[in-house]
Parts: structure tokens; C-alpha cells; sequence
């Protein structure tokens, strides 16, 4: 009977310690996604910003020798992401393959212009410094026009200053969730073993080492939490990887947001854990016996 009883004892304290693992995995998890989501937010606006383009137009005199040079300048520029010349002939196949009709023999001539498609780096698709561009690329004369979508910089740059601010917004609402929950897993398996921590009270353990034991398990329960957190968010970086190249994350090459997210919720579960776990013992350790039950 003693050994059925034994029996379940321990697989009930085995569930305990699976619901808590469990708990503290789905907090880290969630947590430590959008961490790392909060991190690589500047890469993710800057890919989109990279690939508004800017088309700059030349008048129909200006020479190959002059396009070269304009375009072997334009690469030293710290604002280019990449440029790219567009001769008239190769806009016009181009539009013909569009159009489906050569219109270049309909007109008799080609109405094209000679052409560099420009890509901006991501901090420099703003207006402030567009515009600076602008008015240093109408310093050459060559140059006829300058075309850009204004009201799509403005909308990427609008929406991408709200994703950041509800991003941390939520990263610092899921901070506060996460504790509670955590704390609240930690204190149900305490309670478990309140009468325990009682009796080695009243034999005369100090509170230090009645503690101690405690914390020690815990962060233990929260170290293997947070080493499945990372396992699957390392797993869900590189999928999202794989599935959208376009964002540019490659944890392969630039791997360091990954390992700040993993040392953080090693550091942050450890945090949590004990500090949950010290204040759940001293909770019972002040309980008089009669308020055990």
C-alpha cells in the first residue's frame, strides 16, 4: 500500500515539475521571439526601405564616357545600396516585352532616356535625407530627372515607426506577463511542499537553508526551460529564414541576435525563477501550522 502510495507521489511530483517546465517554456518562447523580433526590426525596416528604387534620368546628350563617371561616383557614395545603369535600348526591350508590341519601329525613334536605377540604404529612405540627395544629384546638369515613390517612403517609414513602438510597447507588457506566470507556476509547486518546509522549521532549520534547496531546484526547472526556448526559437529563426529569404535575417551569417536572445532568457529565467521561488518559501516559512490547511 505504501509503495502504491510512493507511486503516485512521485508521478505526481513529476507532473508538477512537467507543468512547470511546460509554463515556463511558453513564456520564454513568446518572450524570446519577440525579442528577437524587437532586435532585428531595424534590419527588417532598412530591407524594405532598400528596395524602394529611385530612377535617375539623363538628358539624350549626355555621353557614355560621362555615364561612366557618373556612375563609378555614385558607387563611392555612402547612401547607395546599389546602382544599376539602364541604357535607353535596354529600357526599351524592356517596355516592348511589358507592352507586347515594338513600339520603338511604330514611332520611328526612341523616345527612352539613358538611366541609373538607384537603391538608397536603409537609414538614408527618409525625407530629410532624400532630399539632401536630391538636391546634390540636380547639381549635375546631365541629369533631367529623378523619379521616386514619395508616398510609399512615407507609408514604409509611418508603419515602420508603429511595429517598433508597439513592439516594445508589447515586448515590455509580455515582461511583466511572463513574471506572473512563471511566479505563479513556481508558487503551485511550492505549495506541494509547504508541510515539508513547516516541519524542517520547526526542528530548527534556519530559513537560509530551508531556501536554499528550493532555489537551487527551481533555477534548475527554469535553465531547461530556457534551453527548449532556444532550441525552438534557433528552429523558428532559421524556418522563417528559409521561408522568407526577403527579411533578411540569416542567423547563419549574422548570427549575435540570436545569442543575445539566448543569453537573456538564460539570465532572465534565472532571474525570475529565484526571486519567485524565494518569495513563495518565505511566504510559508511566516505561515503560522494552523494556516497551512
Amino acid at each position: 500500500m505504501a509503495s502504491s502510495y510512493e507511486k503516485y507521489q512521485k508521478r505526481r511530483l513529476i507532473s508538477s515539475y512537467f507543468s512547470v517546465i511546460l509554463s515556463i517554456f511558453l513564456v520564454l518562447f513568446l518572450l524570446g521571439t519577440l525579442s528577437l523580433f524587437v532586435i532585428n526590426s531595424k534590419k527588417i525596416s532598412d530591407n524594405f526601405r532598400e528596395n524602394i528604387p529611385m530612377t535617375i534620368f539623363f538628358d539624350k546628350k549626355t555621353n557614355k564616357a560621362d555615364l561612366d563617371k557618373f556612375g563609378a561616383n555614385l558607387a563611392k557614395q555612402e547612401y547607395i545600396k546599389e546602382a544599376k545603369f539602364v541604357s535607353k535600348e535596354d529600357a526599351a526591350k524592356e517596355h516592348q516585352e511589358t507592352l507586347g508590341e515594338d513600339f520603338v519601329e511604330y514611332l520611328g525613334f526612341n523616345p527612352l532616356q539613358d538611366s541609373y536605377d538607384i537603391h538608397l540604404k536603409g537609414e538614408y529612405v527618409v525625407n530629410d535625407s532624400i532630399d539632401t540627395i536630391l538636391k546634390e544629384l540636380n547639381t549635375n546638369t546631365a541629369i533631367s530627372d529623378i523619379k521616386y515613390d514619395k508616398q510609399l517612403v512615407d507609408l514604409v517609414n509611418e508603419n515602420v515607426d508603429k511595429i517598433t513602438k508597439w513592439s516594445l510597447i508589447i515586448a515590455a507588457f509580455m515582461t511583466v506577463i511572463s513574471m506572473l506566470l512563471i511566479n505563479s507556476s513556481l508558487r503551485l509547486l511550492i505549495f506541494s511542499s509547504r508541510f515539508t518546509i513547516k516541519t524542517m522549521q520547526m526542528v530548527g532549520a534556519t530559513k537560509r537553508f530551508i531556501r536554499r534547496p528550493f532555489i537551487i531546484h527551481s533555477i534548475k526547472l527554469g535553465v531547461i526551460s530556457s534551453i527548449l526556448a532556444i532550441i525552438a526559437i534557433t528552429a523558428l529563426t532559421f524556418y522563417a529564414d528559409s521561408k522568407l529569404p526577403d527579411l533578411n535575417i540569416n542567423p547563419k551569417e549574422d548570427y549575435m541576435p540570436l545569442v543575445l536572445v539566448s543569453v537573456g532568457i538564460i539570465i532572465l529565467s534565472i532571474i525570475i525563477t529565484s526571486i519567485s521561488t524565494f518569495f513563495a518559501t518565505q511566504r510559508f516559512l511566516n505561515l503560522k501550522s494552523d494556516e497551512l490547511y
